[in-house]
């Protein structure tokens, strides 16, 4: 047995998914020691790292919702359905008019093709992660303003694994999984049949995280762009990580790209707290060394700083993994602010402030949504969840919103839950990728 968890070669590693998967082989069944809460909130506990020759595989088979079933709210929460029917909507964008856009959109299947990476295509897809692209976004419109979207239309189509969009003045700008485009777009728009303009090119080729995500500066003036990692770890060394795991800002006067913060393993979710004006993220941490490591996390992002990955997590905790080490940045790592319990898969966030249809408790903090884990046993995530604010910080533990995503025996999944809005009315909308459908949360009273 100890000789077996000293393997770490990337083909032994697949050999080992893939028989966790297919035979359900299994050497030591690894499960968490502490609770997901243990991994949460601003001192997270870090134990030390559990390497096994089998990584945890544990997913949920989707099942999708059938007649009522809808996800359970917390207590003065309702909700219901914005929109059904959808084919794997990921992001939300609310534009100023009130219409909601849903990118559409799965990975463009363009990774690095190892025994591993074959066998976590098949995990995703086990999953409900392994559909072609739809590669569209969707606008959602309520014309009645009775919280159900009924008008929808194709608004933009022939993408490349669309995600991130943000509108600056008549701009529209949408984040590819290889580059972000320009669109004209003017109030009431329905639909935009004129092609877009490449602004930058982004990391692409391959793609381990596809996801690329983008929000304005208020002045208009830049975007910060998300790109994830390559890999795990620098699985494939460091140079296929070049411009990868960070957040660039992009001078939209020049197009220029630039480094805003880096180490960051997998950047998803960006949003401006309201009383601070800083920039908060949400980051995937890093896979295979225990159920209860890495921890998720959202933070303040720091100008300039470095954030670990892939040589040290959570600060200057070091990933014995990788070589060649560098301890030099190690020493000049940041830890993040706040954690939120180990793969849970955070993605979407959305602050609170202007939900109006919300309970006063729930209008002054951060609500995220964890698409939920495929390598922990007992299963995290699968729920939205919200995290108080105070003075520009959490100030408290997370609180569930929304769960019911994932059956109470963790064998199948109706729901996986990614990006998060506001809709105009005071409303948290959800996207639901695996059931295809837009939930919209509000209060009882609603």
């Amino acid at each position: 047995m100890k000789t077996w968890r000293r393997w770490g070669s990337a083909g032994v590693i697949g050999l080992a998914v893939l028989g966790a998967v297919t035979w359900k082989i299994v050497a030591r069944p690894e499960v968490a020691t502490l609770p997901v809460m243990a991994g949460t909130g601003p001192h997270p506990d870090l134990p030390q790292p559990d390497r096994t020759l089998f990584p945890t595989v544990n997913v949920a088979t989707p099942v999708g919702w059938s007649g009522e079933q809808k996800p359970l709210p917390a207590t003065g929460l309702a909700v219901a359905s914005y929109a059904t029917g959808l084919d794997h909507p990921r992001w939300l964008y609310r534009l100023p008019n009130g219409d909601i856009l849903v990118a559409e959109s799965n990975s463009p299947k363009t990774d690095i093709s190892t025994l591993k990476n074959r066998v976590a295509g098949f995990v995703m897809g086990k999953v409900g992660a392994g559909a072609p692209s739809p590669n569209r976004i969707i606008l959602l419109r309520d014309t009645t303003g009775r919280g159900v979207a009924d008008s929808r239309t194709v608004f933009l189509d022939h993408l490349y694994s669309p995600f991130g969009m943000a509108l600056v003045g008549n701009d529209l700008y949408v984040a590819n999984a290889d580059a972000i485009l320009r669109f004209p777009y003017h109030d009431g728009d329905t639909r935009i049949a004129t092609p877009g303009t490449k602004v930058a090119d982004l990391p692409a080729g391959y793609n381990h995280h596809w996801t690329k995500n983008l929000l304005a500066s208020p002045d208009g003036q830049f975007l910060y762009v998300t790109v994830g990692s390559n890999s795990n770890v620098a699985d494939n060394g460091m140079k296929v990580e070049e411009g990868r795991a960070r957040i660039d800002r992009l001078d939209l006067a020049t197009g220029k790209l630039t480094p805003y913060a880096t180490g960051l393993r997998n950047p998803n979710g960006l949003a401006l707290e309201p009383e601070s004006g800083a920039l908060w993220v949400a980051v995937n941490e890093r896979d295979e060394i225990g159920s209860d490591l890495v921890p998720d996390y959202i933070t303040a992002v720091k100008e300039g700083a470095f954030y670990g990955w892939p040589y040290s997590y959570y600060g200057q905790h070091v990933d014995t993994r990788v070589a060649p080490q560098r301890p030099d940045l190690v020493a000049e790592a940041v830890a993040p602010d706040y954690a939120l319990g180990p793969h849970t898969a955070s993605l979407g966030i959305a602050f609170s402030q202007d939900a109006a249809l919300l309970p006063e408790a729930w209008r002054h903090g951060l609500f995220v949504a964890q698409h939920g884990s495929w390598n922990r046993r007992p299963k995290s995530g699968y729920r939205v969840i919200y995290v108080p604010f105070a003075n520009g910080q959490p100030s408290g533990p997370p609180v569930d919103a929304l769960t019911g995503f994932l059956t109470p025996d963790e064998a199948h999944v109706h729901g996986r839950p990614v990006g998060l809005a506001l809709d105009r009315s005071g409303a948290l909308l959800v996207a639901d990728d695996v059931g295809g459908v837009v939930w919209r949360v509000t209060g009882t009273t609603d």
